[in-house]
């Protein structure tokens, strides 16, 4: 498992977990939230899922007995869409 990993939301609008050394590699994980859920979201659904996200990385963590800290995750401000 990559140490670090990055969230970040394509160009389709599907936001994903991969790992942050690898841009190339496939997606661990995807959301995607319907229209009507980004509506009624408005504008906060890259929020929502980042928790989402990273529940689901501290669960795994947790089972495997690996601790996993806030800075494991890399969410840059500047580049949170892909085109």
């Amino acid at each position: 498992m990559a140490r670090f990993f990055e969230i970040v939301e394509l160009s389709n609008g599907d936001i994903v977990l991969r790992r942050a050394d690898d841009a190339d590699s496939d997606a661990l994980v995807s959301i995607h939230f319907s229209e009507d859920a980004k509506a009624s979201l408005q504008a906060h659904h890259m929020d929502v899922a980042r928790v989402m996200l990273e529940a689901g990385v501290r669960k795994v963590g947790e089972l495997s007995g690996m601790e996993v800290e806030q800075d494991d995750f890399d969410t840059p401000e500047h580049e949170q869409r892909l085109h």
